[in-house]
């Protein structure tokens, strides 16, 4: 004991000067990356900031160059809700994303894994023309499904010729669900099969399980195009406001309200909210669907 009293401490050496420049490089990389982040972050928020804010002040404010309101004016979101025919076209809008979610998620998912899993002649044949149509804007073809369905089915002034279609697939939904199916092994499938199981419960009990992140991104791609599609309802249902959507809606509401960038605001809020909400609470499934897309091919 007393010798260990009596031997002197050891000091620390001092740390190099190369020691300390790697320190104060990676200290300065930490600040430069974070920095970054913390200005992409604004740049996306900020504009969200400006409308919510705007969306709370009063008539006369919305139209100063004020950034903060002098009163909360939280009414402006019941004047919205009470504009004859808002929440018929937030009906409408649930209606049609949802509806054309679900079934473009059950036709889609058939048609990806028998050309992620299926061995068939035809089928690069196959994957190319479902590429190809991801290539064609709608647009091209716009002239002869309007006058099918407008002319021949007579379904002009509704939302079915936008959703009836959905029932048949999407292109960008299969080669998404086919590419996310790809990375799952084919053991699991042939142990399915040893045991029993045949196509579709293979793809129901085996599949489905094993490709929900893969589901959920497509879901949510799908619900974000319908809940923001402008052009579609415009085409079909410009000629009855009872089956307007939110995005068409809006601009109707915009134009009548075109000095009033308080309510114009608080009905953008309206309408963003929905799909801020979804994306909050679906992201994690949604990253890891789309990042998992890419793995194997």
């Amino acid at each position: 004991m007393t010798q260990l009293l009596d031997k002197p401490l050891e000091s620390k050496a001092p740390p190099s000067p190369a020691r300390r420049t790697a320190h104060r490089r990676v200290f300065l990389e930490w600040i430069a990356v974070h920095s970054l982040g913390i200005a992409v972050a604004l740049f996306f928020t900020l504009p969200f900031l400006f409308v919510f804010l705007t969306s709370l002040m009063s008539d006369s404010q919305a139209l100063s160059r004020d950034l903060i309101p002098d009163t909360w004016e939280w009414d402006n979101y019941r004047r919205v809700l009470d504009t004859a025919g808002f929440l018929t076209w937030w009906r409408n809008t649930l209606f049609y994303a949802g509806v054309g979610t679900v079934l473009t998620v059950i036709s889609s998912i058939p048609v990806a894994y028998a050309l992620a899993k299926f061995r068939f002649r035809g089928r690069s044949l196959a994957l190319m023309l479902v590429i190809s149509m991801m290539m064609l804007p709608p647009q091209v073809i716009i002239i002869p499904m309007y006058l099918f369905w407008a002319k021949q089915l007579d379904l002009s002034g509704t939302l079915w010729p936008l959703i009836i279609p959905m029932a048949f697939g999407d292109a960008f939904s299969i080669f998404l669900l086919r590419q996310f199916l790809t990375t799952i092994p084919d053991e699991y499938l042939d142990a399915a099969k040893v045991d029993g199981c045949g196509d579709l419960r293979t793809l129901l009990r085996v599949v489905l399980p094993m490709a929900k992140p893969g589901v959920a991104a497509v879901a949510l791609f799908q619900f974000f195009y319908a809940w923001n599609d402008y052009f579609g309802p415009q085409i079909y249902a410009s000629e009855n406001p009872g089956a307007w959507t939110l995005s068409y809606g809006l601009e109707s509401f915009k134009g009548a309200h075109h000095t009033d960038w308080n309510l114009t605001m608080a009905a953008t809020v309206l309408v963003m909210a929905p799909v801020i909400l979804v994306f909050f609470f679906a992201q994690k499934a949604f990253v890891e669907g789309v990042t998992l897309t890419g793995v194997k091919g």
